[in-house]
Formats: structure tokens, sequence, C-alpha cells
């Protein structure tokens, strides 16, 4: 009867799925497989456009002043961060919500919050009265985007054996991710036109007077929200194991390697959109000449697409070996970009500093599959250890609370990552205000980065490690 329920689940696509078990190879082959593929599939698109609304601002806070508005360098700079703060603190929230409500009700719910700060924006920059206090909380409700990483990483490691994980976070969150790429990608293809005009909306003038429809930044994505808000109701799955309390989750605080993942991981993701968020204004306030709109969405894409990579590596090659020597990558890429800065009276080279750049995206892209990797493998070692002796009950309930906490501090990392959105951005903004430049903010970097080395050798890589993984 069992097997009977899940099969009807799968084909209703709304139901909860009351028999799941990834890790048996032949379950997973005959129908799990499937199942997990179309819930990733649908949860992909979902975590992309919460991307895109997350870091919609370090596109349109480039344009602001071009049509009229007067905001300062600094107040841009914090509208740019302000996303990052919100998104990171929904995050510690949102980390635990799936086995509270079940990952179908929780992806389809949060989707669609993201129209209110989409359409709040569109309407915003068209009033020229509109105040920086009313962007502000603008950008803080676009953080409800940032949110949703972590409770879809948290489901999606649901649905796959741990074999699998690396790879099918790393396509979640990869493609996921692109939503930043793709985001300031389209925003400067829609806001020249006026495509949208005949229902939200005439041209505003730019300071060159080339006409800008600032507007369609916050609209285009609206259809897109709506549409992936139905597909996540009616073809995701809930999964009944996966059901736990907060109280039940908050063991992982208990857990020293949850707080050690996330302090490598903060160095990760929090360095892939932390940079993400501040590209574009460090581009505009380094090199005046270049139109940072034109460049700016190639750093989030190759960061995106990699991170699949990483997940890959770290299930080939092991995730420690591989996070510790990109970790050797990304500080040997920030002291390349320090290089090219113009400092001093100097112009600087825009061509070496983007390069630079881009082997940084890649680091973080690379780093974030792999260290996701680890977390699973980390849990299902330690509960393994704690099992053994017991029956096969105990080993089962083992496996299952492995899951739980790996979930669980997938999420509760990502939300602390996630404050590399706010405290990037910020960092440049106070580097240049006190020193005239980003290069302090840079010099800090390489030094977290540093202890992120040793951190990944003493626990795990290094030969007796306490979790060789």
């Amino acid at each position: 009867m069992a097997l009977d329920n899940t099969n009807a689940a799968a084909a209703g696509g709304g139901r909860v799925l009351t028999d799941w078990r990834p890790e048996d190879k032949e379950f997973w082959e005959r129908e799990g497989k499937a199942v997990a593929t179309r819930n990733l599939w649908i949860s992909i698109p979902a975590l992309l456009l919460a991307f895109a609304v997350w870091l919609v601002w370090s596109a349109v806070a480039t344009r602001l002043n071009s049509i009229g508005f007067t905001l300062t360098t600094n107040e841009l700079f914090w509208l740019t961060a302000l996303p990052g703060l919100s998104g990171a603190t929904l995050r510690i929230f949102y980390s635990f919500m799936v086995p509270i409500f079940g990952g179908r009700r929780w992806t389809a719910v949060s989707t669609l919050s993201l129209a209110v700060p989409a359409l709040w924006m569109g309407f915003a920059v068209q009033d020229p009265t509109t105040t920086f206090w009313e962007f502000a909380l603008i950008a803080l409700l676009c953080g409800f985007g940032g949110g949703n990483f972590a409770s879809s990483m948290a489901n999606i490691s649901f649905f796959y054996p741990k074999r699998q994980q690396g790879t099918a976070l790393g396509l979640n969150a990869g493609l996921g991710n692109l939503g930043v790429s793709v985001m300031q990608f389209v925003v400067p293809a829609v806001i020249g036109t006026g495509a949208l005009s005949f229902m939200f909306g005439s041209a505003q003038q730019a300071g060159a007077g080339e006409p800008l429809w600032l507007q369609n930044a916050g609209f285009i994505w609206v259809p897109f929200i709506l549409l992936f808000t139905v597909l996540a109701w009616f073809g995701m799955n809930d999964i009944a194991d996966a059901r736990a309390s907060f109280r039940d989750q908050a063991v992982i605080f208990r857990r020293k390697h949850q707080w050690l993942m996330s302090w490598l991981y903060i160095a990760t993701f929090g360095s892939f959109i932390g940079y993400s968020a501040g590209f574009p204004m460090l581009i505009k306030t380094q090199f005046p000449d270049v139109d940072p709109l034109q460049f700016a969405f190639l750093g989030p894409m190759v960061g995106a697409l990699i991170r699949p990579v990483g997940g890959w590596m770290a299930d080939k090659a092991g995730g420690a070996r591989v996070t510790l020597w990109n970790f050797v990558v990304m500080i040997a890429a920030v002291f390349g970009v320090v290089y090219f800065l113009p400092v001093m009276g100097t112009a600087g080279n825009f061509w070496g500093f983007f390069g630079m750049f881009m082997v940084l995206f890649i680091t973080t892209g690379i780093g974030n599959g792999s260290t996701f990797r680890m977390i699973p493998v980390i849990f299902h070692t330690l509960h393994g250890r704690w099992s053994e002796g017991g029956d096969e009950a105990a080993r089962a309930q083992a496996v299952k609370d492995a899951n739980k906490e790996s979930a669980a501090t997938l999420g509760f990392s990502s939300a602390l990552a996630a404050y590399g959105a706010f405290f990037i951005p910020k960092a440049y903004g106070t580097s240049i205000d006190l020193t005239g430049g980003p290069t302090a903010a840079l010099y800090a970097f390489v030094i977290y980065y540093v202890t992120c080395v040793v951190v990944t050798w003493w626990f795990y890589q290094r030969r007796n490690a306490e979790i060789p993984c």
C-alpha cells in the first residue's frame, strides 16, 4: 500500500509522498529518480526568479540618478546592499520551513511573494517624488528572493540520495544562481524598450536624452512568477518523512560542524552573492568610462554555471580537497583584482580587473558546489558512527536524522552566507569613503579566506582529520 501511495503522489504532483527511500537503489531507479527530477526542474526556475528579484537593485541603482533622482553614492550602495541584509535574515527562518509546511506548499507561497517588491518597484521608479526611504523599503522586500534559497536547497536535499546530492544541489543552486546573471542581462534590454509601456507607463528621460523604461526592471518578472507559482503548487511534492518541528531541527545549533561549515560556506556563496551585488557599482566607481551593465552579468553567469561542476568535482575527488585548493585560488584572484585597480592616480586596467574578477566568480561557484557536497557527508558520517552496533531500526533512524540535520544545516549555512550580499557592497562603500578605494575591503576578504584554508585542512582534509570528506 505504501508503494501505491508513492505512485499516486508522483502522478498527482500535489499529494504527499508517504514512502520515500532514495537510498534504496531499486526504489530510486524504479520510481524515485523520476519524481526527484520533476521536483528539481520546477525548483530551478522558481529559484532563478528568486535570485533575479533579490539582486535586481544591483542593476537598477546604477540608473536611478540618470532619470532624475539625486541619491548619493553611499545611498546607491545601500540600495544594492539592503536586499542582502533582509534576504539573509529571512533565510534563517526559511531554513526550517520545508519540514514544517512541506516543500511544495512553501515553494509556491515563497515564489508568489516575489511579485510584491517587483510590482512596487515598477511603480515607484516612475514617481519622481519617491524618496530614498521608500526605495530602501522596496529593497528590503526584495529580500524575499534571498530567503527562498535556504528553503529550496533544504527541500531538494530530501529528494536525492547522498551519493548524488552534490550534483543535484549544484544544479539547483547553480542554475538558480544564474538568476543574477539573467537579471543583469535582461534588465538593460527591457529598460531600453517600451514593449510593456501600454500597460505600465511611459518612458523616463535619461541624462543624455535617451528614453528609459526603468519600471520594466520589476514588471518583467511578474508573469513568470505567477507561472511558476502555479507549477510549484500542482507539480511538486511534499515528503512525509521530511516533516519535523523547529525543535527537532534546532539540534544543529549544538553541532560543531554546522558552525564550521557555515564559516566555509559564507566564504563561497557569501562571496558569490556579495560580489554579484556589488560588481556593477564597483565597476561604475572604479572605471567610470565603462558601462557596468554591459559586463556585470558575466560574473554571476560564470559563477552560477560552474557551480554544478564544483558539486560534481566534489562527488568524484572529495569535497574537502576541492574546497581547500579552491580557497587558495580565491586568495590569488583577489590579489589579482587589487593589482589592476586604479590606485594613486593611475588609470588601472579594466580588462585585467575584469579577468581577475571572472576567476574569482569561477572559484566562488566551484566552492559553492564543493562545500554543499561536504555537508551531507559530514552528517551521515556522524550519525553512522553514533548508530554503530545498533539494530536495523537504529540505523534507519540514523539516516533520517542525518537527512534532516543536513537539510537544516544547508539552509541555515546559506542564511548566514547570504549576509555577504549586504556586507560586501557595504565594505566597498565604506572602504571608498574612508580610503578612496576598495583595496582595504579586498584585503580583509583575503584574511578571511586564509582562515577558511586552515579550517578546511584541519578538520576535513589533513591526515587523521576529524571527518575526512
